[in-house]
């Protein structure tokens, strides 16, 4: 009998992938989405919907009871909330109340929850690298709704597994690639001139990580996730003008005309009850001097190895973009 795995945030982006390597590793795969998720790209795989209210326990527990699930990959979230109570409730306190009900569920083997390098928080010098015991500095919402709920985990009496990736990118991912969008437009936009270094990771790389740890042993905690290596603030466009085959208009954006711009969004958006793309708050994030890694932890605990640099990740999204017509 094949082992049941749930998937949380199944229509998302990460999620897409992490259902393809779940199905790669012969699990059943459970995809658990809300009832106004748009499931068409999945229709076609060999999978099952479960519908989770993520606010009550009580109706988590009995679906876990129901279904006996060995496995829980934890995708869900949110990037884009109105205020931090709503980055909170979704982030940290849904993930509490999944992680409460997995208690029960005596078939549980692993929880393996995708969190983010934001819950550390960037470095403000260029020369140390983000280690899993870096003192957490999170410099959004987003992020001290991700240490919350890691904090949280870290109660509950489950075999769990936190994985921090820095930037994930691939076939799917819609908000790094709005730059991808622009460069194809030949426009090419920084905020400021400061010098950066950033990291990323490819999403096949992730969600293959997070499927294999289901079958590893003594492997809790937290890991930083990235794909090994440095870049500075041009490469992601370098890279993709190289592979369209463009030159771009390059710009530094002023930062007091964008926090200008930004607050101005913010305040119209609130108004027509909309979450910004890009918040002030989230500048914090954008404009950090340095998201390097330490991922020898990784590598040593979760033989973790990964297959993808920014060229080569970069090249496969490109030709899916092309293929599916978003990149036109």
């Amino acid at each position: 009998m094949r082992q049941k795995a749930l998937i949380t945030g199944a229509s998302g982006f990460l999620g897409y992938h992490l259902i393809n390597a779940a199905i790669e590793n012969d699990l059943e795969v459970y995809a658990a989405i809300r009832n106004n998720s748009n499931v068409k790209h999945l229709q076609h795989l060999p999978i099952k919907f479960v519908v989770l209210n993520y606010g009550d326990v009580n109706e988590l527990t009995a679906i876990f009871s129901e279904y006996q699930f060995d496995y829980i990959i934890h995708a869900a979230g949110t990037t884009k909330a109105n205020t931090a109570q709503e980055y909170d409730l979704i982030n940290n306190t849904y993930t509490h109340n999944l992680a409460l009900a997995a208690e029960k569920n005596r078939n549980l083997k692993r929880f393996v929850f995708i969190s983010s390098l934001a819950a550390i928080g960037p470095l403000n010098n260029t020369i140390d690298k983000i280690k899993e015991d870096t003192d957490p500095n999170p410099v959004t919402a987003y992020g001290k709704s991700k240490l919350n709920a890691e904090r949280n985990l870290e109660k509950v009496d489950i075999p769990v597994t936190i994985l921090r990736p820095t930037a994930i990118y691939g076939p799917r991912e819609k908000d790094i690639f709005i730059l991808t969008q622009y460069l194809n437009k030949r426009f090419e936009p920084y905020i400021g001139k400061a010098a950066q270094k950033l990291s990323f990771v490819y999403s096949k790389d992730v969600a293959e990580l997070a499927v294999k740890i289901l079958g590893l042993d003594n492997v809790n905690g937290a890991y930083n996730i990235t794909d090994g290596n440095e870049y500075s603030r041009y490469a992601y466009a370098d890279i993709v003008k190289k592979i369209l085959g463009k030159k771009s208009l390059k710009i530094h954006l002023p930062v007091t005309m964008v926090k200008g711009i930004l607050f101005a969004v913010e305040k119209m958006s609130k108004v027509l009850n909309k979450v910004p793309a890009v918040s002030t708050e989230k500048l914090g994030e954008l404009m950090a001097e340095n998201w390097i890694c330490d991922i020898s932890k990784a590598k040593t605990e979760l033989n973790y190895s990964p297959s993808y640099d920014l060229q080569k990740g970069l090249q496969e999204s490109i030709d899916w973009y092309k293929m599916n017509d978003w990149l036109k």
